[in-house]
């Protein structure tokens, strides 16, 4: 067995445990398995070459009519990671993050050229470019997360953003019709501090064939429960079971770190969502 199949084999029993699925795995989709979180960074600087290689990936994602509704605002003043962490509900990790990514659905940008081209823009108020601009900066995001990774940098993806939208874009200064969709640390990991392959849902939770199924899904959950105990328990963290976790999540409003508020936050920032 060479070393590329024995690394593969480890990461898919890394997120399925002992009922790990074989499959063609090469070096890209071995690299994808291996994502982890990345809190603490190693006091490395994270190279202008290569933020404008990540972004040239981002830009190489798939958009929605090739509107390109998004944008990102990369930081690495500390007064401001400092004023990000504490929005983000105190995530130390965003004070000393490397580098910090602001992940922007942008529809400002559109209403700008519809202006300088005097044409309408009356679609920009509804849902749906929303959504566009949301899909479309996910997906750039992941593109960068990827190509970031290549280059040994780890990252972990910041909600907190959303926790208090109009100081974030007040603080990143930005116009109307844009918000930060999430954030990304980014940094060298710090080599003292080792975490591992968080195991996931099995795939069955997840992939159907032609009709959603869901009758075996109280044993999947009960298995994964199983498995995330363990992994708690190997990274000396507090163990509570996934399902405990997922609900505790989901229970109401407070439990949305502020969020509840998002749609009167969105239309402050200029979006109507009709």
């Amino acid at each position: 067995m060479t070393s590329f199949q024995s690394c593969a084999e480890q990461a898919l029993r890394a997120r399925y445990g002992s009922d790990a699925l074989p499959g063609p795995l090469n070096d890209i989709s071995a690299r994808l398995l291996e994502h982890r979180s990345v809190r603490a960074y190693a006091d490395k600087p994270v190279s202008d070459e290569i933020l404008r290689v990540a972004i040239a990936a981002a830009q190489s994602a798939s958009t929605s009519s090739n509107l390109q509704a998004w944008s990102v605002v990369a930081v690495r003043d500390r007064a401001t990671l400092a004023k990000l962490g504490e929005l983000a509900g105190g995530q130390q990790h965003v004070v000393d993050a490397p580098l910090f990514l602001a992940w922007i659905v942008d529809l400002s940008r559109l209403r700008r050229l519809g202006d300088a081209l005097n044409t309408p823009a009356l679609a920009m108020d509804y849902l749906e470019m929303h959504t566009v601009g949301v899909v479309d900066a996910a997906l750039a995001a992941q593109n960068a997360a990827v190509a970031l990774e290549s280059y040994g940098l780890g990252l972990v993806y910041i909600g907190g953003m959303r926790n208090h939208p109009e100081a974030v874009a007040q603080l990143l200064g930005l116009p109307k019709g844009c918000t930060v969709l999430f954030g990304m640390c980014v940094g060298y990991p710090d080599p003292s501090e080792q975490t591992g392959v968080k195991p996931r849902l099995p795939q069955a939770s997840v992939l159907h064939f032609e009709r959603y199924d869901a009758s075996d899904e109280a044993a999947q959950i009960k298995d994964y429960d199983a498995r995330m105990d363990a992994f708690n328990e190997s990274q000396h963290r507090k163990s509570r079971s996934w399902s405990q976790l997922a609900t505790w999540r989901v229970r109401g409003p407070e439990s949305l770190s502020g969020r509840d508020r998002l749609r009167e936050a969105l239309a402050n920032l200029g979006f109507e969502l009709r």
